[in-house]
């Protein structure tokens, strides 16, 4: 089976880590202040506050930035639960809004209705999709029309871009993941990137149990610290990681020039946008019937996400106002993402390309 995800992990991320562990210093050390300085410059930011998973950098980010109980929090219901799940962590109420139908990104005109329909919007959590920047112009000019915060949540964009400026930089603050299927990894953890110090200084003051001495406890925090180990293979990973994005998007590039199924409709990007395709996702009416055809010819094609956020358990157990998904709702029984990663030998390539090609319905 041809994985839809499988990290690149080689001989300098092994030796770094055996560095790590002959050195005795195995927590939050030097290694992970050097990956956090390093991941800022990368992404253009002033700070970087490491986590112990994407989720952890979502609720840290959203903490240290004053979200607070009762806040209403505009976001996609086409996304992974983290999303909503660290707004209601928060104590806040997310406020699911549509997406558009092309980018799979939160839609621009969408949020403008809610935050003119709904009272005492204090932020919007905007996702950047499988690896395509959302349309931030628009939106940070909707922001700022509105006065409200937008947060990034850039677990599936490492790298991405608008016109040269990396997403994760552009809003108050971004959360990105280092789960092993992202773009780059370091077997697990996250960071929060911010230009704001308080933000950044907060941030890792909850991390680290509400620490500012040793012992010396000014606030609740928690234990969101990462490691050296982590840190380690993320420093080797993040200077591998533009060529990890070149070959993902050259992986796309033959995807999009070589599908001719007319079931099948294909992703799109926008000019001066930087996709780095986590996943290349596509539509077909037939997606289940696809993805059994996929499957049984030896392709781990997968379906990201085949339930919007407002019809989970867990976000109906704690509340939320839905502002209509009506789009998200049909996408959602379309997508069907195919294998992209830098892996992929040109005759797995070859094979999924003919496979979807002899999809008949």
């Amino acid at each position: 089976m041809i994985p839809i995800a499988k990290p690149l992990i080689g001989d300098n991320e092994k030796k770094a880590v055996l560095e790590v562990l002959e050195s005795g210093m195995l927590a939050h050390g030097k290694k992970a202040k050097e990956l956090e300085k390093k991941f800022a410059e990368f992404i253009g930011s002033k700070h970087a506050v490491l986590t112990t998973s994407g989720t952890t950098a979502l609720q840290l980010m959203l903490l240290a930035g004053g979200i607070k109980p009762g806040d209403k929090i505009i976001t996609t219901a086409f996304t992974f639960s983290a999303t909503a799940d660290t707004i209601a962590m928060c104590g806040a109420v997310p406020v699911f809004v549509d997406i558009d139908e092309n980018s799979f990104n939160i839609s621009p005109e969408a949020i403008e209705h809610a935050l003119i329909t709904v009272k005492n919007i204090k932020a919007i959590v905007v996702v950047h999709l499988y690896g395509l920047p959302a349309n931030m112009n628009e939106i940070m000019e909707i922001a700022q029309k509105y006065n409200v915060q937008v947060y990034e949540d850039a677990a599936q964009a490492h790298g991405a871009s608008i016109n040269g400026t990396k997403v994760g930089s552009i809003g108050l603050a971004g959360a990105f993941s280092f789960y092993p299927t992202k773009n780059m990894t370091c077997g697990g953890g996250g960071i929060i990137t911010t230009n704001d110090s308080n933000l950044a200084n907060q941030a890792a003051l909850l991390a680290n149990h509400g620490q500012t001495g040793p012992y010396k406890h000014n606030i609740l925090g928690f234990n969101y610290r990462s490691n050296d180990i982590q840190a380690a293979i993320g420093i080797v990973q993040l200077k591998n990681l533009p060529s990890f994005n070149r070959d993902r998007q050259l992986n796309a590039s033959y995807y999009s020039g070589n599908i001719k199924n007319p079931l099948i409709t294909l992703p799109t990007t926008k000019k001066k946008c930087r996709h780095v395709y986590n996943l290349y996702t596509i539509k077909c009416n037939q997606r289940d019937k696809l993805l059994s055809f996929l499957q049984a010819r030896g392709i781990g094609a997968k379906i990201y996400y085949p339930t919007l956020l407002q019809n989970q358990n867990s976000i109906q157990s704690y509340g939320y106002i839905d502002c209509g998904c009506k789009v998200a709702n049909i996408v959602s029984n379309q997508v069907l993402s195919l294998p992209v990663h830098p892996s992929l030998t040109t005759q797995e390539l070859k094979h999924i390309v003919d496979t979807v090609n002899d999809f008949k319905g």
